[in-house]
């Protein structure tokens, strides 16, 4: 945003060049090991942004740090903060408010879970992990980030929240190896099931484990045996004095559940009893009602609290950006707002991305300035092309095939969905 001109020097706050390059090239370890996620919780929202410097102030600044000012501009812009959408808010809410009554109970063996919804793009994994690193540091807080349960003697990492995606093609072996994986435990190749699941069972006692977030859930198919037992392994983990966090993209809809069914009078979804087996000694008891299950929505903008929700969101961004030409009103006024919601159809990642690309085509261009006429040049995947290509393509013959051939037993991971079957690779 523009402002008055001031006697100060308009780069002060900056940082040096090599503390700019750091923030750039510096090491993002991944977020499904034991450092990758506490370097994401002590590093999430911390990037300061840019000096606020206006047109007039641009000549006042030495050659030599004008360079360093736009690439530290261009790392403000394509890092939007994490804003306190209702979405957001809303899965914030009910992981705190399970975290906090399950974290509290005594008697009760099994500990009820949270599945958290939405399609692409919605921000499913932004708002359970910002909601899980808040409540890491205030666990942490509590106990003097030492562990209360850890034994005399012993220094094991305390890891109160546990980040494992799920693997591709997951089994029971599989998924214990991730969840090891996340504290770099060494496994065997010829270590049992049995064996691996009381790892799994001592490692998130010994750490303190109190939520394990499980990402990517709709990788599983329940047509599927080895998906099926993972699926009532996660089940049995629920005894383990933790909270299970599962997110993925249309949980109701991809079998998972069932036909779950919203109540209308509860106003939540009912799940019905899946078939179980017995695992290895671990008997599943009844499970239609201990996850939760939340859908995150896109922006709406019907009524007056919708509309003033998805303004706000625009306004949040816009006092991030940093471009030179930028004012007041830039994504909130006139008919913008409409705009960027008609091109982003309300969905929270496109329109970051929208933004992202034009704060730095208007930085390329020297417009400095984000409005429709720039953002028309930007193609989104969610926009149709204008016209088809002009090239022809020939189809290419299939091979011919023998009768036999064709008569090939279906491996077991054969995906069937809406555009017909397609078979995945095994290894």
């Amino acid at each position: 945003m523009t402002r008055a001109l001031s006697d100060g020097d308009p780069l002060e706050g900056l940082p040096s060049r090599a503390k700019i390059a750091e923030l750039i090239l510096g090491s993002h370890p991944p977020r499904d090991t034991y450092v990758g996620w506490q370097h994401y919780r002590t590093h999430c929202g911390l990037l300061v942004p840019a000096p606020v410097i206006s047109l007039q102030e641009w000549p006042m600044i030495a050659e030599s740090r004008r360079a360093d000012y736009d690439l530290y501009r261009q790392l403000t812009n394509a890092n939007l903060p994490l804003q306190n959408t209702p979405m957001h808010d809303k899965v914030g809410k009910l992981i705190r408010r399970r975290l906090r009554g399950n974290t509290m109970k005594q008697d009760d063996p099994t500990r009820a879970g949270v599945m958290v919804s939405g399609l692409g793009n919605y921000g499913k994994t932004a708002s359970v992990c910002s909601a899980g690193a808040v409540f890491e540091s205030q666990w942490l807080g509590l106990h003097s980030y030492l562990n209360p349960g850890a034994l005399p003697g012993t220094r094991d990492l305390h890891a109160p929240v546990v980040y494992v995606s799920t693997p591709v093609t997951a089994t029971p072996k599989s998924l214990c190896a991730s969840i090891l994986g996340f504290f770099r435990a060494p496994t065997r190749k010829s270590t049992t099931l049995p064996e691996l699941v009381r790892q799994v069972s001592d490692s998130l006692h010994d750490h303190g484990v109190k939520a394990l977030i499980l990402d990517d859930i709709s990788r599983l198919r329940m047509h599927r045996a080895d998906d099926q037992d993972v699926l009532d392994l996660l089940r049995a983990f629920m005894s383990l004095d933790v909270t299970l966090i599962l997110t993925g993209v249309n949980i109701p809809g991809i079998g998972l559940l069932r036909k779950a069914k919203w109540n209308k009078k509860t106003r939540q979804w009912d799940l019905p009893p899946l078939e179980s087996t017995r695992i290895h000694g671990l008997e599943i008891t009844q499970t239609e009602h201990r996850f939760e299950l939340i859908e995150i929505d896109r922006f709406r903008y019907t009524t007056p609290g919708q509309i003033q929700a998805f303004i706000n969101h625009l306004e949040g961004i816009e006092q991030h950006l940093r471009l030179l030409n930028a004012e007041k009103g830039m994504l909130t006024g006139g008919t913008m707002p409409e705009y960027l919601m008609r091109r982003t159809d309300g969905v929270v990642g496109l329109l970051g991305r929208l933004l992202e690309d034009g704060a730095q085509e208007a930085m390329e261009s020297g417009k400095e300035l984000i409005d429709e006429t720039l953002l028309d040049e930007l193609v989104l995947r969610r926009d149709e092309p204008e016209q088809p290509p002009d090239e022809f393509v020939i189809p290419i013959d299939p091979p011919s095939v023998d009768k036999k051939s064709r008569q090939v037993k279906r491996r077991r991971n054969t995906v069937i969905d809406d555009n017909g079957p397609a078979a995945m690779n095994t290894g």
